[in-house]
Formats: C-alpha cells, sequence, structure tokens
C-alpha cells in the first residue's frame, strides 16, 4: 500500500481589530442587550497595534517563524512578551494588517457587493502592489471607489453592513437579496472574510512550497461557515470559489463541514482520494470566522488584559501522492469518535487515541509528537477554560498508566515530552490538530520525529441537531523513501505464479 503524504502547508492571520468591535458576536450581542455596557466602552482601550500583534509569540509560531519549542522557551502569560524582530512574513505564511485584509475582500468579490471608499480604496490598491503574493490581475480588481456619502446611504437605507478601518467608517458590503436572511450583507460580510482569508492562506501554500496552481486537482474546504441562499442555506462551495482566486484553474472542491473537527475530518478525506488515485493533489483549506472575533473579550478586559482574539487565521495543506521523502499520512492507523463511543473523557481519549494505535500495534509511547487542540492558553486561562492542550495531554498520559504503557510519575512530564504548547487563536476550527502540519513537515524529514498524531475534536450540539460530541485522528510518519509505483502484479506475473505453484504440488504428489 502506498500512502499519501503532506507536501507543504501554509498558515495566514489577518489582525482585524475594527471587526472584533462590529463584527465579533460577543460584542454584537451586547451591543443589542445592553448598549451601554462598560464593556463596550473598554473596549477599545484593549486593542492591541498591528506592531504588537506581529511581534506576540504566538502568531510568529502560528506563521513558522519560531517553532513550537522556542516558544515554549517564553514564560507563560505571553501577552506581555514579544519576539524581537518580528516580521509579518514568516516561513509558512503571514500576519496581513487590516486594510489590506479589507482590500482583499473586494479582490474577492465576485458580485459589486463590497464597496469601499474613494481614498481607502486608492491607498490600499497601492499597498497590494507591493505585496509579494498579488499579482496584477488581483490588485486590478479594486475598484475606483464610491463617496462617503453614497456608502452611509447604502447603511442607512439599504441595510449594507458598515467596513471600518482605525474606527473611521470605510466601506460596506451589500445585502445580495431584499428579503432572503442567508444573502443579507451580515451573512456576506462573514462569508467573504472566510473567502479573502481562506484565498490568502491558499496563495501562501503555494508560494511557500514552489507548487503550480495547475496541479491542484481538488480542494476540500472545512471553515465552520456555510455560504448558499434561501433554498439551500449551507449548500457551498467555498473550497471552488477560493480555488478560483488562487488560480488553480485544473481544481474542483466541495465544503466539508464538522465544527472543530472539520480540518481533521478534511485531512484524512484528501488522504483518502489520493490515495484511491481519484486525484493526484488535494488541498485541504479553510478561512476565518469574523463572529468568533473578541469571544472571550469580556473575561479579557475584566482582568485588564488586551483583546488577544483579534485575528481572523486561515490555513492550507497540500496532500499528495508518496514523492518518497514527505510524511506519509497513515490511513489505515484512523481514530473516529462513533456513534456508539459515549461522551465521558476516557471513552473519547481510546476512540481517537488507543483504539488506531491498537491497529498499528503501537504504544502510546510510540507516538512522538500529539497535536490535539492547540488552544493559546493566553486565551483560554483568563476565560476558565485552563490550558486546554495541557489537559489533552493528562488525559493522555493517564490512559497510558492505565494500559501499563507509562507509569504514574510519566504524567505530570507527558505533555513536555510528546505534546506541544498551545498557539492557535479561538477560531474553532483553527486550532484542531492542522497548526502543527506545517512543523510535521521538517520534524518528520529533518528533524528526530518518526510519528505524529493529528487529532481534532468536535461539538456536534452547537447545531441543536445532536447531543453527540466528534472527533477524528490520523497518524503521521516519517517517509521510508520506499514508493509503490501502484502497478500491482501483472496478468502475465499471475499466470507464472499460479504454474509455479501448481509444480510444486504436482512434485509433491510425485514425491508421495
Amino acid at each position: 500500500m502506498s500512502f499519501p503524504v503532506i507536501k507543504g502547508a501554509g498558515y495566514i492571520l489577518a489582525h482585524t481589530p475594527d471587526m472584533v468591535i462590529h463584527n465579533g458576536t460577543t460584542q454584537t450581542s451586547e451591543r443589542v442587550i445592553n448598549p451601554n455596557s462598560e464593556y463596550l466602552k473598554e473596549l477599545p482601550k484593549h486593542l492591541r497595534s498591528f506592531e504588537e500583534v506581529v511581534s506576540y509569540p504566538p502568531n510568529q509560531t502560528y506563521i513558522g517563524s519560531i517553532t513550537p519549542q522556542e516558544l515554549g522557551q517564553f514564560e507563560q502569560p505571553w501577552y506581555d512578551k514579544k519576539v524581537e524582530g518580528a516580521n509579518r512574513f514568516g516561513k509558512l505564511g503571514e500576519i496581513m494588517p487590516q486594510d489590506e485584509f479589507i482590500g482583499l475582500m473586494q479582490i474577492c468579490d465576485a458580485f459589486d457587493l463590497v464597496k469601499l471608499e474613494k481614498s481607502f480604496a486608492a491607498d490600499v490598491k497601492e499597498k497590494l502592489t507591493k505585496h509579494p503574493l498579488m499579482k496584477e490581475e488581483l490588485v486590478a480588481k479594486i475598484k475606483e471607489g464610491e463617496t462617503i456619502e453614497d456608502i452611509k446611504k447604502l447603511i442607512d437605507e439599504h441595510h449594507a453592513e458598515a467596513i471600518y478601518n482605525n474606527n473611521e467608517l470605510v466601506g460596506c458590503v451589500k445585502r445580495a437579496h431584499e428579503i432572503d436572511v442567508n444573502l443579507n450583507a451580515h451573512v456576506l460580510f462573514e462569508n467573504l472574510v472566510v473567502k479573502a482569508s481562506g484565498v490568502l492562506a491558499m496563495l501562501n501554500l503555494l508560494d511557500k512550497n514552489g507548487i503550480d496552481p495547475n496541479s491542484i486537482e481538488y480542494v476540500v474546504e472545512c471553515s465552520e461557515e456555510a455560504c448558499g441562499d434561501m433554498n439551500q442555506r449551507g449548500g457551498g462551495n467555498f473550497a471552488k470559489a477560493i480555488a478560483e482566486m488562487a488560480g488553480c484553474n485544473n481544481a474542483t472542491g466541495s465544503d466539508t463541514r464538522g465544527f472543530c473537527a472539520a480540518p481533521t475530518h478534511a485531512l484524512i478525506e484528501a488522504a483518502a482520494l489520493v490515495q484511491a488515485g481519484v486525484y493526484k493533489n488535494v488541498v485541504l483549506v479553510a478561512g476565518g470566522a469574523s463572529a468568533k472575533l473578541g469571544m472571550n473579550g469580556k473575561d479579557h478586559v475584566k482582568k485588564g488584559l488586551p483583546i488577544l482574539e483579534d485575528a481572523v487565521a486561515g490555513f492550507a495543506v497540500l496532500v499528495s501522492e508518496n514523492d518518497g521523502v514527505n510524511p506519509i499520512l497513515r490511513t489505515d492507523l484512523v481514530g473516529r469518535h462513533t456513534v456508539g463511543t459515549g461522551s465521558s473523557p476516557q471513552a473519547v481519549i481510546t476512540s481517537l487515541i488507543t483504539t488506531p494505535l491498537d491497529k498499528g500495534n503501537l504504544k502510546i509511547t510510540d507516538i512522538d509528537k500529539y497535536s490535539v487542540e492547540m488552544q493559546n492558553p493566553d486565551i483560554t486561562k483568563p476565560a476558565g477554560a485552563g490550558d486546554v492542550p495541557a489537559a489533552n495531554y493528562k488525559m493522555i498520559a493517564a490512559l497510558g498508566v492505565k494500559r501499563g504503557e507509562l507509569e504514574r510519575a510519566d504524567v505530570a512530564t507527558f505533555g513536555d515530552k510528546y505534546g506541544l504548547p498551545g498557539w492557535a487563536p479561538t477560531q474553532g476550527h483553527i486550532p484542531s490538530g492542522v497548526p502543527y502540519v506545517g512543523f510535521a513537515i521538517d520534524d518528520l524529514t529533518k528533524g528526530d520525529v518518526n510519528r505524529a498524531m493529528i487529532v481534532g475534536k468536535g461539538s456536534l450540539f452547537l447545531g441543536r441537531m445532536t447531543n453527540l460530541f466528534d472527533g477524528v485522528s490520523i497518524v503521521l510518519e516519517r517517509n521510508s523513501g520506499k514508493v509503490d509505483d501502484g502497478k500491482g502484479v501483472s496478468e502475465e506475473e499471475v499466470k507464472k505464479l499460479v504454474a509455479e505453484a501448481m509444480r510444486e504440488f504436482a512434485s509433491h504428489l510425485l514425491g508421495n
């Protein structure tokens, strides 16, 4: 069996402080329930500058400029620490400022829904002209712009969604239908954020790994948003829309949804498609969620912290045929939380961790690195959720003790040896296992890691359709260098083998 490989990855952040105030659901809900709240008054004082966001250690880790191990050398909390000499462009991706991202939203708008004020449009067009990944045909999609009066009229009289930069009105997103709630301006704003961040992630994947866009045959989009109209609310297709903007002319694709676990579902699906020979190169990509900006903002402001959920995130990963070099995806070692698994922590960890390991006669300690929910503890601890990755590692270690593969004393240090610190923003699907994939490529080729496990978990009950939990996992492994040509055994070889077997059998009969 020739397993597929992970050939490249790209990770992006878009710093969007004004979207925290105007588009994050914690803030928009508060504005409805308690418009004069102290939280809303205090919030602007807690927003970070672009320079602070770029130098923030977890963000530099997310774009590959420092490794998880180097992040672990910074004493927690990290919000008051910075990486000296930090750059917006990293080994695995980039951090884009808000004004450029707004310009990218218009570039990604295929229906003339995004309107930008004239001077803002001119400024952002000039900036994006200098961006290394923004080709001339993309930048040309930024229009001349509108007067601020016309933009205000669209907002006041036609229910357009306002766009702000530096607390100033600079544009809007129009609604696409007068009565369809799925095509109202707020939903379209969110969808364009997903698309733009997904496109930026895809462009970074292609550029950082020297990939020909025309070599991509299929795209799986796995964010947490859904697009459609009143007749097919979540019909999609973000995947093909992103592929189009990224110049992947030979690609088709579809969207996969599974709440936070979707990226790992998509990774397994991509691996299966490649291994089956349906497609040679499959990309899984996800944009970010503007609704989750400032999600834990109340707790952060209450404790005097900066708003750390101030960036939309995205990622893209390429899965290809075995090249004898890159890490293989062990499609025979897949964990899954089934309908009948149950929701106890032990049942969940067993189904996702030890069940797939048992298939390969492996112990918990045979996996060198576990990438679970890579939530940034700077964000989750003040909100009362603790250190999520650390909690997962303790559960895995406890199961190892029960199986006799670890000593009880090992539980405290298991995370240090086999785990990773959390560095991903709380965008739901973004932390779910995949932030490590970019580092895993190096660790499993040039480093000393031989096996890693990517674990995705999800909360299906959020959709009010079931109380079930969800989760899947897959093992990554160092490539042996042996590549199966996939030709199998020819008809002539089969005849030869049968003939030899018959001769041996006849000889055996004659001998008796």
